[in-house]
């Protein structure tokens, strides 16, 4: 079983500057990136996704059994095979998701578990944001809400903290506003791992950076040594991370097709982990608690 994601959109195209993130499409080669980011980055906490082509016909219209789904099919203007489905938001003929002309670009994301095989929880992040388009959130308007956050389980013990902010680090880097709720798998208690879950808002911008995302890390100033040691490898010339990623996203059956991500999303990568590492070095300046030690017996550091 998978989930899957459709093209909406060209790579290259941004953003509308003027919509909320809350309204913005699920992009298939933003889940894509997503996990190859992730596998990059060291984190390994995104479930497998992977790029296919489909064909609209044979795979969709002429197997599907919903009656519903089979009415919302037709041929474009210029010849393509088109549908629009059932949904809350975009299935409209204003919003269809059409073949080329009948080849559709989409992603494939392992799934996880049943519930019933394996409980998970679903956590709201303390740096959600507001979803409201005239409300701020409360770290929004506190700086020193990490103090408040430090103080409340399960961040005033273990590393679920520095696992918050290392899902934080790689939102920034991809550009993700929407992240409202982690989840992790109940059998292990919080001594577990953070699951790093629907990241298709992701590679919206490239042109602009929101710093915002990286709160977590501003207002708290805490990062585990290993991935403190991965940004600064991803900086180096000869490791840089837009040239890791390209290389990465290659591999991807799409990348046939066209780039996974375009040059413009990818300096953007290298741009943003510079911000990041300027954060960093901006906190330890000012304290001396910034590096969390996960890597017993490893001393070695970059200044």
């Amino acid at each position: 079983m998978c989930s899957i994601i459709i093209v909406r959109q060209a790579r290259d195209a941004e953003t509308d500057i003027n919509l909320f993130y809350f309204s913005d499409f699920e992009r298939h080669n933003a889940e894509i990136s997503a996990f190859h980011l992730d596998r990059i980055l060291g984190f390994h906490r995104i479930p497998p996704v992977v790029g296919r082509l489909v064909d609209v016909i044979a795979e969709i219209k002429e197997v599907t059994t919903d009656q519903k789904l089979s009415r919302t099919f037709f041929i474009s203007p210029v010849g393509n095979m088109c549908f629009y489905g059932q949904c809350a938001y975009y299935c409209s003929t204003e919003h269809p998701v059409c073949g080329g002309p009948r080849a559709l670009e989409v992603s494939l994301a392992t799934m996880l578990p049943d519930l019933s095989l394996a409980p998970r929880r679903s956590w709201r992040s303390p740096w959600r944001r507001s979803y409201s388009r005239t409300k701020l959130a409360q770290w929004e308007k506190e700086p020193a809400f990490c103090d408040v956050v430090k103080q409340t389980p399960p961040y005033d013990q273990g590393t679920r903290l520095v696992d918050l902010i290392d899902m934080a680090v790689l939102d920034f880097l991809m550009g993700n506003m929407d992240r409202h709720h982690y989840e992790t798998f109940e059998k292990f208690g919080n001594e577990t791992f953070l699951l790093h879950l629907d990241n298709g808002r992701a590679f919206g911008r490239h042109s602009r950076d929101e710093h915002s995302i990286l709160a977590p890390l501003q207002q708290c100033c805490r990062i585990r040594r290993s991935t403190f040691l991965r940004l600064h490898l991803m900086s180096l010339p000869s490791f840089r991370l837009s040239d890791v990623m390209r290389e990465s996203l290659a591999h991807d059956p799409l990348a046939v097709v066209q780039p996974l991500l375009s040059e413009a999303h990818l300096s953007a990568l290298d741009r943003r982990l510079a911000t990041v590492l300027k954060v960093l070095h901006t906190c330890r300046d000012h304290r001396d608690d910034v590096v969390y030690n996960d890597i017993e017996g490893y001393h070695e550091e970059p200044d």
